[in-house]
C-alpha cells in the first residue's frame, strides 16, 4: 500500500512539475498555488480528447500519423506502438483479439493465449508455412510483453471467457480474479 501511495504521489509530482514550472513564470505570483500544474494537465488532456473526437482535428491527426510513418526511424518505433495500443483498446472495431484458447504443450502443460490472426494472405509471406495454423499471443505477467506462436488449429481448445478477463488473469499471473469481470 505504501508503494502504491508513493507511486501515485510521485506521478502527481512529476505532472505538477512539468506544467507547474511554466505556470509559475506565466501567472502572477499570488495566482499560482501547488496543484495548479496538475489541474492544468488534466484540463489539457481533456481538451485534447475533445479535439481528437472533432472531425477536423481527427483529419489533421490522421494526416500527421501518415507523415510520421514515412520517416524511417520514427516508423520503426511509432507504428508498432500504435498497433499494440489499438490491439488492446476497447474501441477497436477490427477486434484483433478474437477469442481465448488453451494450447496443450504436452505432459499436462497448457497455456492460455489469445487468437490474433487466422488468415495470413495479406502478409506477403509464403502461404504454405501458415497452412492450418493461426497466430496465438501469450501475454507475460506483470509487464508489457509476450510472444506469438503459429499453432496448428487442431492443438487448440476454445475457452469461453471474455478476452479482457483472460488478459487480466495473464497480466496478474492468476493471483487475483476481479469479481466484476465474471
Amino acid at each position: 500500500m505504501a508503494v502504491t501511495i508513493y507511486i501515485v504521489y510521485a506521478g502527481i509530482n512529476i505532472v505538477e512539475n512539468l506544467l507547474g514550472n511554466f505556470l509559475r513564470k506565466v501567472l502572477p505570483e499570488n495566482a499560482y498555488f501547488p496543484g495548479v500544474g496538475f489541474l492544468a494537465t488534466i484540463v489539457i488532456i481533456f481538451l485534447l480528447g475533445l479535439m481528437l473526437n472533432n472531425l477536423l482535428t481527427a483529419g489533421v491527426l490522421n494526416w500527421l500519423q501518415k507523415k510520421l510513418t514515412e520517416i524511417p526511424l520514427v516508423k520503426v518505433v511509432y507504428s508498432p506502438l500504435r498497433d499494440v495500443m489499438n490491439l488492446f483498446s476497447k474501441g477497436n472495431d477490427s477486434n484483433h483479439l478474437q477469442k481465448v484458447v488453451l494450447v496443450d504443450f504436452g505432459q499436462g502443460k497448457k497455456a492460455m493465449g489469445l487468437v490474433t490472426r487466422e488468415h495470413f494472405e495479406d502478409t506477403g509471406l509464403n502461404a504454405d508455412i501458415f497452412q492450418g495454423r493461426i497466430a496465438v499471443y501469450f501475454p507475460m505477467s506483470y509487464g508489457l510483453g509476450g510472444y506469438t506462436l503459429l499453432i496448428n488449429k487442431s492443438e487448440l481448445e476454445s475457452v469461453d471467457i471474455p478476452v479482457e478477463k483472460a488478459m487480466s488473469l495473464a497480466l496478474t499471473a492468476w493471483i487475483k480474479i476481479d469479481q466484476n469481470q465474471k
